[in-house]
């Protein structure tokens, strides 16, 4: 009987041991991430921070890849622009669009709405993040749009 109570026991402390949660530094982990493919080196803040599956991209704007200045064109090729350096920083950092969960959209002129939303529906298939926008007074570098979104990366594409 004592050998029972000993065997039961092991097997509980066993199955305890095979649900105890990760270790602290992998799910506390913290990555500053810089790649210099969208945004350009040195600025006051990271392009991305990842902790654990999740990245947080920086607010992009429509900027030429590697430096500050827009691209010409107005809101539309801003807009493409700005997609275009969240696919590649998405990507730089092991991520894709589809793993996008949430974008806020900001715009100089609320106005706009209607053709980003042209340029941002062609970057998904069907399947859109969670989001919300609002009309800005003043973006960085004179931006006419910025976009800041999180990804988690996915298990299985299906749903």
């Amino acid at each position: 009987m004592r050998m029972n109570i000993v065997l039961a026991a092991v097997a509980v402390t066993a199955l305890v041991a095979c649900a105890a949660p990760p270790p602290a530094e992998e799910v506390d982990r913290v990555d500053y991430l810089n790649s210099g493919k969208s945004l350009p080196i040195g600025l006051p803040f990271s392009e991305a921070v990842r902790v654990g599956d999740t990245l947080y991209l920086s607010g992009q704007i429509g900027n030429i890849p590697g430096t500050l200045e827009l691209v010409p064109g107005g809101v539309e090729e801003e807009a493409r622009q700005v997609m275009e350096n969240i696919k590649t920083s998405l990507e730089t950092h092991g991520y894709s669009m589809s793993d996008l969960v949430k974008c806020t959209v900001m715009l100089a002129d609320i106005g706009d709405w209607p053709a980003f939303n042209e340029i941002y529906k062609k970057f998904f298939t069907g399947r859109y993040p969670a989001r919300s926008a609002f009309g800005a007074n003043g973006l960085a570098v004179g931006a006419s749009v910025e976009v800041e979104c999180f990804a988690v990366r996915q298990e299985n594409e299906g749903g």
